[in-house]
């Protein structure tokens, strides 16, 4: 028998060069196959990522004081676009004329508004008081008001200053973009 030496180059084993030549040959499929596979998980991450940002979620950059203190100017809000019951006191961002504005509800379609000239808000005879600590001044709209059907009554948390209902009067519901989920202070990030 004869002992073919395996570290002598010149004197390597016939089938050595073979399998080298096969083992890099199936580096490079495999590193391949590895980079494909990421650009594909990617590519699906990409699709997942836009299918929820303009069919589930909603973010935009809150613009003016209207919602003060609880949403500042400047402040991220993202918002979830599938829920369609909305509830009183929801904070929600809807499109009037052409323009974003967040608010809060405060009444439904068939609900009765009053504002007297105090800055007492009745909503079906009841005083709203809640947590908002600026009264609310009667806008352009005759009192009491009776929110149509389909519709939203919109105020701003700073009842003082803010732009709303009271200015533009009830929402529809399909104008509605999001209902706000979460808030992000921008002066953090």
């Amino acid at each position: 028998k004869e002992v073919i030496p395996v570290n002598d180059d010149q004197n390597l084993h016939p089938l050595a060069d073979v399998r080298e030549q096969i083992r890099k040959k199936r580096y490079r499929l495999a590193t391949r196959r590895g980079y494909l596979d990421l650009v594909k998980n990617l590519a699906i991450m990409a699709v997942i990522l836009i299918i929820a940002f303009t069919q589930v979620f909603f973010i935009t950059v809150a613009r003016g004081t209207d919602m003060y203190p609880a949403i500042l100017d400047g402040d991220i809000v993202l918002g979830y676009r599938l829920d369609s019951k909305y509830l009183k006191n929801d904070i929600v961002v809807c499109s009037v004329d052409g323009k974003e504005v967040i608010g809060r509800i405060v009444a439904k379609e068939g609900d009765s508004v009053n504002i007297t000239e105090d800055g007492t808000l009745y909503v079906n005879g009841t005083e709203q008081s809640g947590e908002i600590a600026f009264p609310t001044k009667p806008g352009d709209q005759t009192y009491p008001y009776t929110v149509p059907e389909d519709s939203v009554y919109l105020l701003g948390d700073y009842r003082t200053k803010a732009t709303d209902s009271r200015d533009f009067g009830p929402v529809s519901v399909s104008s509605i973009k999001a209902k706000v989920v979460s808030i992000f202070r921008r002066r953090g990030i």
